[in-house]
């Protein structure tokens, strides 16, 4: 056992990795006063902004650093299926991104409300949206990834919600507010060493 050093210029986390083998049992709908609004092929710049104004606080960069076109064949891929959570007003709060470009399987691939609605209770409403989108005909599995920089919360609500971890794994990447992709205040939770 011992430790393995990181470079200051990057960071390193522990990714686990969940999965849902059978559609859950029905359940009443949470209550939220939220909507959900379908985004068809959403501009690059419009994905984006709401791309950091839910991930900034948890180094969400992977979306930051893809080029244009790279970003565009993914979000616009008709197996790509993007909401935008909105509050009351129309203001765009959350994201839930399933990709179906897996036969037979759903990824949950990005999930999360902007920090102040954290911790309310409504990621139960979005969960169940996006399980209710996710297990369409034909779909076997349903799966989803966080890591040691996500919310403390998100491992066990992702379990509390019907999902089983399967693997965990290393990942070290260049510091996002180092190379410039995010503000250098962001997630002040986890040290800035460069």
């Amino acid at each position: 056992m011992g430790l393995t050093p990181v470079d200051p210029d990057k960071v390193a986390t522990i990714v686990t990795s969940l999965e849902m083998r059978a559609r859950p049992r029905p359940a009443p709908m949470p209550m939220a006063p939220l909507s959900l609004v379908r985004w068809q092929k959403p501009a690059a710049a419009k994905y984006r902004a709401l791309f950091a104004r839910v991930g900034t606080p948890w180094l969400w960069f992977s979306r930051l650093a893809m080029d244009e076109r790279e970003l565009l064949d993914i979000i616009h891929d008709e197996n790509v299926s993007i909401w935008a959570v909105c509050d009351r007003a129309g203001i765009e709060v959350g994201i839930i991104e399933l990709d179906f470009r897996h036969t037979g399987q759903c990824e949950l691939s990005f999930f999360g409300l902007v920090p102040e609605l954290a911790g309310k209770g409504y990621g139960r409403w979005m969960m169940a949206q996006a399980l209710a989108a996710a297990w369409r005909p034909g779909i076997e599995r349903v799966w989803v990834h966080t890591c040691t920089l996500d919310s403390p919360s998100a491992l066990g609500f992702y379990i509390r919600s019907g999902f089983t971890p399967f693997a965990r794994a290393l990942e070290v990447f260049p510091d996002p507010r180092v190379i410039g992709l995010l503000p250098r205040e962001a997630a002040p939770q986890i040290p800035l060493l460069a």
